[in-house]
């Protein structure tokens, strides 16, 4: 474990028309996913308490019971005793390109075999964020993809950017302060430049909020939305826009 490295982006999900989508309660699903990030060393941010320290660690085992499970320790002593003595490690990682989150809770210093480990309590719930029906596209820096919301009670658009895109919806960082959107709430007349393709006109439907802290400690929030009654004409202008974009970037890769 070391703090050196990159950390992952912290993810909390506030909002959702179907919170039983991404969070895990039951002790044997939990247990499962474990031990799949076990199997496979999945590399874990595990953040210390409400802090922005943070070690990198994996799961080396989970319990019979799934009630416990140890980490990993790395060789910086004064470190592993801080990550033993903290209330609680905020651990990220992925899983087959799934985000996955979950607190456990009295990590102390243990054995795991000869060597040392962190034993802590296996976590309640677990945060999954399953993979998509679409395909998705993050949102190429070369060029800013805005979306343009009507806010309600003001005569105007509020200019959302977009950080990805698929068939299917784009995913928004809300506006903190210009106005406020809600999970399953329905915004019409939303307008999507795609450059060199033109506007595209929908209704977007809220399905989900979260609350992102980035690299740099800045707090945003993110919002997955739903294209709905989305006209064929501007969803084949979506699709067609997705495939240029990953062409160029495919040509870029091959050119380097």
């Amino acid at each position: 474990m070391a703090d050196k490295a990159h950390p992952a982006a912290k993810f909390e999900l506030l909002q959702s028309d179907d919170f039983e989508q991404y969070l895990l309660h039951e002790r044997r699903e939990i247990g499962y996913i474990l031990r799949q990030l076990a199997a496979r060393r999945c590399m874990i941010t595990a953040y210390l308490g409400d802090s922005a320290r943070f070690v990198m660690t994996s799961v080396l085992s989970v319990n019979d019971d799934d009630r416990s499970l140890y980490l990993d320790v790395g060789n910086d002593d004064a470190l592993n005793h801080e990550a033993g003595s903290a209330n609680s490690l905020l651990c990220l990682t992925q899983l087959d390109k799934v985000k996955v989150q979950f607190s456990v809770t009295r990590p102390r210093m243990a054995h795991f075999g000869k060597y040392p480990a962190l034993l802590a309590d296996a976590p309640e719930v677990l945060l999954r964020l399953q993979r998509r029906e679409y395909y998705r596209l993050t949102a190429p820096v070369s060029h800013s993809l805005i979306c343009r919301i009507p806010a309600p009670n003001l005569n105007s658009r509020v200019e959302a950017r977009v950080i990805d895109i698929s068939g299917g919806g784009v995913a928004v960082i809300v506006p903190p302060k210009d106005m406020s959107l809600s999970a399953d709430e329905k915004y019409m007349d939303c307008r999507l430049d795609l450059p060199e393709f033109g506007p595209v006109t929908t209704t977007l439907r809220v399905r989900n909020i979260f609350r992102i802290t980035n690299r740099s400690g800045t707090d945003m929030l993110r919002a997955g939305c739903q294209f709905e009654d989305l006209p064929v004409p501007m969803a084949n202008a979506i699709q067609r826009y997705i495939l240029r974009v990953e062409r160029d970037r495919k040509a870029r890769e091959v050119g380097e």
